[in-house]
Order: structure tokens, then C-alpha cells, then sequence
């Protein structure tokens, strides 16, 4: 999955469990957690297969539930620590949400689920391209992935895709776009003079 697959998947799922237990929306700091928390195991695994050939795949190390698992217990455990237990819970979440995500895509592009790079290093993960450079990598997925879309075809994949931004955008707009909407109101009160002086 792409970046902003994993962030619109975390982000809907975020939102809507928010929603269904505080019947409110998610906040600032949470939801840049969330974020964060959805790039996580990319941001591990493709640099250290892609560019560095440590791992064997970018589907691996941080894609590993035996990673997975004790990282969001201790991200949790590290902001319970600092009276920010929401935002500990929001990284889990996003982190989390990222090896389904992974897990199903295949059946959107026609293929099976895969499930083996769970359970990496026990199930040894499919042999990719390594050391080739994040960038050169990265541009070649994505120049296919803009072939595929100029194609014109609407698959199953892009419907899909389309359906799922649209959705995530209308809701984070409802939402009230956190976090920019926090920060923005942060930025007008520094920058608005304080009433109590005299006007030049």
C-alpha cells in the first residue's frame, strides 16, 4: 500500500472509534500520532532493505507482529508515562493498522492475501530488490502505479482507492481537520496584539 492508503485506512478507522466511544472528534496530538504511526513500518523497513540491504525485504523487521506488538505495548507504556496515554494509543492504533492494510491489499491488484511477513524472522520473508536506493525504488513503484492509473480502466484496486480518499477526506473535514485547525488557532492567538495595549 501507499503512503496515503496506510494514513486514509488509519485515519477512517481512528476517527470512527473515536466516534463510537466518546462521540467526539479525534484530537490534535492523537491524530498525528495516528499518522506517524501508519508510516512507521515503512519508514523502517524500506530504507534498511532498500537502501541499506540489511533487511531481506521492506516487508519485514517492523511489518513482524514479534516487532509490532512490543513496540505499540511500549509506546503506550512510554506516554501513560508522560499523562499522554491517548496519544501512546493513537500510535499503536496506526501502527496497527498498517499490517492489514498490507496483509489484504493483494486481493484489490488480483493476487492472494499474504500473511507471511507477520511472523518474520520464523517465516522468512519474500526475497525484493535490496540495495537498490529508497529513491530509485520509490520511483519506480510509483511510475507504475501512474501507468496503472492512466490506463483509464476503473478496477476493482482503483474504485477502491477513490471511494476510500473521498470518504476520508469528507470525514476529516467533519472532523474539523485536526490537526491543522489546533495549530492554526495556536498561530492567530500569538499573532493577534494584545487588546489591553493602546493603538499606535
Amino acid at each position: 500500500m501507499w503512503p496515503w492508503e496506510h494514513l486514509a485506512v488509519g485515519y477512517l478507522c481512528y476517527s470512527l472509534l473515536v466516534r463510537a466511544l466518546g462521540r467526539r472528534a479525534p484530537r490534535a496530538w492523537p491524530v498525528v500520532a495516528v499518522a506517524v504511526g501508519t508510516q512507521f513500518p515503512d519508514l523502517v523497513d524500506k530504507p534498511l532493505a532498500w537502501t541499506l540491504g540489511v533487511l531481506p525485504s521492506g516487508h519485514s523487521l517492523a511489518h513482524s507482529l514479534f516487532t509490532a506488538l512490543p513496540v505499540a505495548a511500549f509506546a503506550v507504556t512510554l506516554a501513560w508515562g508522560f499523562g499522554r496515554r491517548d496519544v501512546g494509543v493513537a500510535f499503536a492504533f496506526g501502527y496497527l493498522s498498517h499490517l492489514p492494510g498490507d496483509v489484504f491489499y493483494p486481493l484489490l491488484v488480483g493476487g492472494p492475501p499474504t500473511y507471511g511477513f507477520l511472523f518474520w524472522p520464523v517465516v522468512p520473508a519474500s526475497a525484493t530488490e535490496t540495495s537498490v536506493g529508497f529513491v530509485a525504488m520509490f520511483r519506480k513503484l510509483f511510475a507504475r502505479y501512474v501507468s496503472e492509473l492512466a490506463s483509464g480502466e476503473v478496477s476493482l484496486y482503483l474504485a477502491v482507492e477513490l471511494g476510500l480518499l473521498a470518504s476520508v477526506a469528507l470525514l476529516w473535514l467533519v472532523d474539523g481537520v485536526p490537526p491543522l485547525r489546533s495549530f492554526w488557532s495556536r498561530v492567530r492567538r500569538h499573532r493577534t496584539p494584545n487588546e489591553t495595549e493602546a493603538p499606535p
